[in-house]
């Protein structure tokens, strides 16, 4: 587990830091582990579970869940509970559609806006991606870094209003980063990314939005087909889990006189 992860966890793995209120822990935690996978599609989030597995009371796990409900990581059925919130090519393919639209014009406008604070970390998070890329072992910190990239980008619009439209986006950005980072995509992705950078240190805003369209287009095309991919395989899986389940008593029945 990366400290990142284990930030708000204490040595017994129980929430407890005293930096951050423990709602804001809880939430954290909870949500980390929606994005990087260690709570999928469809997980089960029982309120008392996580309360103790996460040794607290469930006044926090609850407003925890409800703020996540908000943000689209967690969905409650009538009757059945909350789950964690689907990412399939459908729910990828309306998130792209917003995504190209609104980094193409955080893009441009960090081209106007760009001061040397900005590209300066611009810089520091190009230099951090390459070493990432250069290992084939370490794809969850490479979404990781790409999507701060973006999000800095964002933050460089300065733009407020678009800030706050794109900071619901953000975690779901870094969730599907980390489904279909591959070991190979580093070197493109780091590709793609400088030359944004070029486009914006030498303030040119229309290649950088340009630029920026070309770049979610592209890692749209593959995500969708990784995703899809990845439900197929899930709906073989459940549907082998059935027939092998169903098999026995079928053959009981064939057995009778």
């Amino acid at each position: 587990m990366s400290s990142s992860r284990t930030a708000g966890l204490t040595a017994t793995g129980t929430i407890g830091a005293a930096h951050q209120s423990l709602r804001d822990q809880v939430y954290g935690e909870l949500r980390e582990r929606i994005i990087d996978g260690r709570y999928p599609s469809g997980y089960r989030v029982v309120e008392r579970e996580l309360a103790d597995e996460l040794g607290v009371s469930r006044i926090p796990v609850r407003e925890a869940i409800q703020r996540l409900e908000t943000e689209g990581f967690i969905a409650a059925q009538a009757r059945k509970g909350a789950f964690v919130a689907p990412l399939g090519p459908a729910e990828a393919a309306d998130f792209f559609d917003i995504r190209e639209h609104l980094e193409a014009l955080a893009a441009s406008l960090a081209a106007r806006r760009a001061d040397r604070d900005g590209l300066r970390t611009l810089e520091r998070l190009l230099d951090r991606a390459r070493r990432v890329a250069d290992s084939s072992r370490r794809t969850r910190e490479l979404g990781s870094v790409h999507a701060d990239f973006h999000q800095q980008i964002v933050v460089m619009s300065g733009n407020p209003l678009l800030q706050g439209l794109m900071a619901p986006l953000d975690g779901r950005l870094r969730r599907l980063f980390s489904l279909t980072s591959e070991p190979g995509d580093g070197p493109v992705m780091c590709g793609e990314h400088e030359l944004l950078y070029e486009a914006i240190r030498s303030g040119d805003a229309d290649a950088a939005e340009r630029i920026a369209r070309g770049h979610v287009a592209g890692t749209r095309a593959t995500a969708l087909k990784m995703l899809a991919e990845a439900e197929a395989e899930a709906e073989t899986a459940d549907t082998a889990d059935t027939t092998e389940a169903a098999e026995p008593a079928v053959s009981g029945r064939r057995r009778r006189p």
